[in-house]
């Protein structure tokens, strides 16, 4: 948090007043547009925010205190001095004091340039202050030569003996000829990376030119209040009128080639993002592989591919089946390796055993294999969960019917067990235990194939145990074996 502002509403103080941080939190936004609202302030466009107060080490914006301001303006900004160091601190405010801005606008359009500004506040160390001078001159760069062969201290005393400067409470600052350039017009915030996201779009109306510099950006995943207010801003009502552009982006390369941006919605990229969002770099790489495998037509494909990352089996770097052999046995985790018994091991033999027996392909990534119980376009397309659960219901409706009728907690239960089963593997019977066949609908002995140490794929299970609780059935679990023939679960 840069700042804690308490603002309220100038035409009814009677209202109260909300205490809101800044920059607003992701995850505080939309409570905090509710506070607002309750105080009928917030609006993304008016100008209908009085600061009671403001706590902030920017002391400077005690200025901007009794003055009424836009919520979007003040988050703007503050999201700008977040980043900040000491330095450029001081020469926010100390710019802010000698040009006497107030105006949050003006603020905001300060932040862009003050680096220009040289700020002495100390002058003990005339070297240093030489030093800052001339990297402030520079665009805040210089090389290590030029900083060798610098005169730090004839360079700060021609500074002072020059003059022009002026005292603030934040030091003696120079301005050195800058200029408060207009990079924020007003109502279209420029592109500012505050924090990392994965996907960076620039939103335009259809009725301007392509060319346009009336561009709203976001920087997905957001809440869809953020959305909603930021394309308000740039006056856009109608999901029909947008014209979006992919301008920057942390998905593998296979994702991006994939997005057209003609055809995708903010919603789905919006939903792509937040399912991407905070996915290992190997997940990430995991994804690339499993998109090339799937041939995904939208970013609404891609996110349930994401989702179902567990679904995959993935050996980066294997693109031969010996080394995707090699892989499975020493790093996969599903086998002891012995490295003294390097010399016995037959990758390539191994690996093209499983290679025969998996729905996969080697790619640029790495070998990539599809183990899921559904065809990979209804996992693509969301389907098998949908038809997973309402199996389960269905079932649990017929043979557990609560006392009062179907509980919500036996819902939500059921749903936490049904997305539980995506992420069984396909090989998940383990030594010669009897496992029910989910294609014969009968008992078998499930017995590990020689050498390859991969049971038959058709059978795998999930078993729960079923209890009785003060005489009454209890949802603990049910023993269930899905037929991917008969597309129902077999249940017993």
């Amino acid at each position: 948090m840069m700042m804690q502002a308490v603002l309220s509403n100038p035409s009814h103080p009677e209202y109260g007043v909300a205490t809101i941080p800044f920059p607003i939190p992701h995850d505080q936004y939309a409570h905090c547009m509710e506070l607002l609202e309750a105080l009928e302030i917030g609006d993304a466009i008016k100008v209908d925010c009085k600061v009671e107060e403001v706590d902030s080490f920017f002391s400077v914006l005690k200025r901007t205190e009794m003055l009424t301001v836009n919520v979007e303006e003040l988050n703007y900004l503050a999201k700008r001095l977040d980043s900040f160091d000491t330095g450029e601190a001081a020469q926010f405010q100390a710019m802010a004091h000698k040009l006497e801005l107030f105006e949050l606008k003006d603020l905001i359009n300060l932040t862009f340039c003050c680096q220009q500004a040289t700020v002495i506040t100390d002058f003990s160390d005339l070297a240093a202050v030489g030093r800052n001078h001339y990297m402030n001159l520079h665009g805040g760069s210089a090389s290590v030569d030029e900083m060798n062969k610098l005169d730090g201290k004839g360079t700060a005393r021609q500074l002072i003996e020059n003059g022009g400067g002026t005292i603030t409470p934040y030091g003696v600052v120079y301005d050195n000829g800058m200029k408060l350039e207009q990079v924020y017009d007003g109502r279209f915030f420029p592109c500012y990376y505050y924090k990392p996201n994965v996907i960076t779009v620039a939103v335009t109306s259809k009725a301007e030119p392509g060319d346009t510099e009336h561009i709203t950006w976001l920087f997905l995943p957001m809440v869809q209040e953020e959305i909603d207010r930021a394309l308000l801003r740039g006056g856009i009502t109608d999901s029909a009128d947008v014209r979006l552009r992919l301008e920057d982006s942390q998905l593998p390369n296979e994702v991006d080639v994939l997005l057209d941006m003609e055809y995708e919605t903010l919603s789905d990229l919006n939903e792509l993002a937040a399912a991407t969002d905070g996915l290992s770099k190997a997940d990430m790489e995991k994804l690339g592989a499993v998109v090339t495998l799937a041939e995904p037509k939208s970013a609404a494909q891609i996110k349930n591919l994401a989702e179902c990352l567990d679904l995959f089996d993935f050996a980066p770097g294997a693109h031969s089946p010996a080394e995707y052999g090699k892989y499975m046995i020493q790093q996969s985790g599903h086998f002891d390796y012995d490295e003294n018994l390097d010399a016995f091991y037959d990758y390539e033999k191994y690996g093209t055993e499983r290679m025969n027996a998996e729905d996969g392909m080697f790619t640029d990534r790495g070998y990539v294999a599809y183990k899921g119980y559904y065809s990979m376009e209804e996992v693509m397309n969301g389907s098998q969960s949908s038809r997973m659960e309402m199996g389960g219901m269905m079932y649990l409706q017929a043979v557990y019917p609560a006392a009062d009728g179907f509980s919500p907690r036996n819902v939500r239960r059921m749903r936490a067990f049904l997305r539980g089963l995506r992420g069984i593997p396909r090989n998940h019977a383990a030594g010669n235990e009897p496992r029910l066949d989910a294609e014969c609908g009968d008992f078998r002995e499930v017995r590990q194939q020689r050498r390859t140490g991969a049971v038959h794929p058709s059978r795998t299970a999930l078993r729960l145990e079923e209890s009785k609780t003060a005489g009454c059935h209890r949802i603990s679990g049910v023993a269930a074996f899905f037929s991917r023939r008969t597309g129902r679960f077999l249940l017993y």
